[in-house]
């Protein structure tokens, strides 16, 4: 057991989890938090002209404003993708708004969006030199109408659109009232309509909830496949408290989207079915619940090209990446 296990997250999970979350991104932003770094072409592969030192990057949610994009190769990540940025500045909803669950190894979050804005963001990242590609995860603001949101996603995009190797739409959190409905079929192909009239050859992503029924995600490859979108990304958080250990009634039923090991088995299916039914060209990215070497493998081998860690970073500590890559 090393000093993360044993000394370092006890220490850590007493204390409340966003305020543990600033002080990290504070240390990592200062470069304060020994990582193991691997070499940066130890697992390299290019992919929509993309080239990734290794599959495995840090989900969007943890780096929401861009703070630390210099130093996440640091930590052996083969790229990170920040956000989700929306177009308005917002605080995100009230808090608390964090809650581990470590006997599932589990997080709750309804954080809601708590970003600086885009064009806020978009000033960092043209400051920065990071030495991995950045992916930009954009979410709708609260204050836009769904009606308008294929505006409000088209601005972030314009403003960002030479800062990211990637972007991603997320219409798939439960912590933005009626966000969801943007995954049905026709906002969505609204949404991804403005973005190609501002730049038709970004690589662009939709990230997907684990709840989807099959029709819906029949609809999505419908859409992904419609407007040449690059890839799928599997799964957000999911609002399903289903076979969890944690017996707090009060924690468990804390409203927000439900991360980290309660949540592989869904994803798996979910990307299991986009590999079974989305063109044989479509990137397929592997998120949730990633705990280990097997884990990740199992992704690959389900149809992920791509991996994100989020839960099971916070929970594994700063050599995780290195020891999924088995070096």
């Amino acid at each position: 057991m090393g000093l993360y296990d044993s000394i370092l997250r006890p220490i850590a999970f007493r204390m409340d989890p966003e305020k543990v979350h600033e002080r990290a991104m504070s240390l990592i932003v200062r470069g304060l938090i020994p990582g193991r770094e691997t070499p940066l072409e130890s697992n390299p592969v290019t992919l929509f002209g993309v080239k990734f030192p290794n599959r495995i990057g840090l989900a969007a949610g943890f780096d929401k404003n861009a703070l630390a994009v210099d130093n996440w190769h640091r930590f052996g990540f083969g790229y990170v993708e920040i956000g989700t940025v929306t177009w308005h500045p917002q605080p995100g909803n009230d808090k608390p708004r964090l809650f581990r669950l470590p006997e599932d190894k589990a997080l709750i979050n309804r954080m809601g969006f708590n970003n600086e804005g885009a064009a806020s963001v978009a000033l960092r990242l043209g400051k920065s030199a990071p030495r991995i590609p950045v992916g930009v995860n954009l979410g709708k603001s609260k204050i836009t109408e769904l009606e308008d949101a294929h505006e409000d996603y088209r601005k972030s995009f314009e403003a960002l659109r030479d800062h990211g190797n990637y972007f991603v739409v997320n219409v798939s959190s439960p912590n933005t009232p009626g966000l969801r409905s943007l995954q049905d079929k026709e906002p969505l192909l609204k949404i991804f309509n403005a973005l190609r009239t501002v730049d038709d050859k970004k690589p662009l992503f939709v990230k997907i909830a684990p709840d989807l029924e099959e029709s819906m995600i029949d609809d999505v490859i419908d859409v992904a496949t419609q407007m040449k979108l690059t890839g799928i990304i599997a799964t957000n958080t999911t609002i399903s408290r289903g076979g969890l250990k944690t017996t707090d009634k009060k924690l468990v039923e804390q409203a927000g989207g439900l991360s980290g090991r309660p949540v592989f088995k869904r994803s798996n299916e979910v990307l299991d079915y986009l590999r079974r039914n989305a063109p044989e060209d479509m990137i397929l990215v592997g998120v949730g619940g990633i705990f280990d070497r097997v884990d990740y493998e199992q992704k690959l081998a389900l149809g992920a090209q791509l991996v994100q860690l989020y839960t099971g970073w916070i929970y594994g500590g700063p050599g995780m990446v290195p020891k999924l890559l088995g070096e």
